[in-house]
């Protein structure tokens, strides 16, 4: 004894032609107007009772409550799962926005800047905070640290070296380097 899976393809044409129109005319309803969107539920209506041949022995005088409720349930798992996704933007919106900067440059330039710092003595680091950090004056930072100006102005700049030295690309010698070499480059390719 054979069993069949799937209904025959002569029930399933005569059942489109008996039942679709009407079939597509609820859906329609039920998708506001959409017809491309009631014709797909239409059509997946349709092989849900391709799928399913025993539909067509259950008691029914007609198939027709069958597919409604089919088409009925498909259409709400249809709203649902469209209502589950963010809308979907067109171009000109997108045109329309502004830029979104990019922090991964900020974030690794912060990175850097914060280990290279690290590597600085207590002394100095503690000069280049009070200016660059907290905002202060060399008077006012002579004041917080307990020591000359003169002492501050030394140790801010002997950091600022340090730091120059220890951040490659960050120095103002090896951009103005970089600027001439581009210039250079620029000039000779012309």
């Amino acid at each position: 004894m054979t069993t069949t899976t799937t209904t025959d393809e002569r029930a399933i044409a005569e059942l489109q032609r008996e039942h679709g129109p009407a079939l597509f005319h609820f859906l329609l309803g039920l998708t506001f107007g959409d017809r491309q969107r009631a014709e797909d539920l239409v059509q997946e209506t349709l092989v849900r009772a391709w799928q399913h041949p025993e539909a067509f022995a259950a008691p029914y005088d007609s198939m027709r409550p069958w597919l409604f409720t089919v088409g009925r349930r498909l259409a709400i798992d249809a709203r649902r799962s469209r209502q589950a996704r963010p809308a979907e933007v067109g171009d000109t919106l997108l045109e329309s926005a502004p830029a979104v900067q990019d922090t991964a440059d900020s974030a690794v330039h912060a990175l850097d800047v914060r280990e290279a710092v690290r590597t600085l003595s207590p002394e100095h680091r503690a000069v280049l905070v009070q200016i660059y950090f907290h905002g202060l004056s060399v008077t006012e930072t002579a004041e917080a640290l307990g020591i000359p100006a003169g002492t501050v102005k030394s140790r801010s700049y002997y950091a600022l070296r340090l730091l120059s030295r220890n951040l490659p690309g960050y120095s103002p010698r090896s951009s103005a380097r970089n600027t001439a070499s581009r210039a250079e480059a620029s000039a000779t390719s012309t």
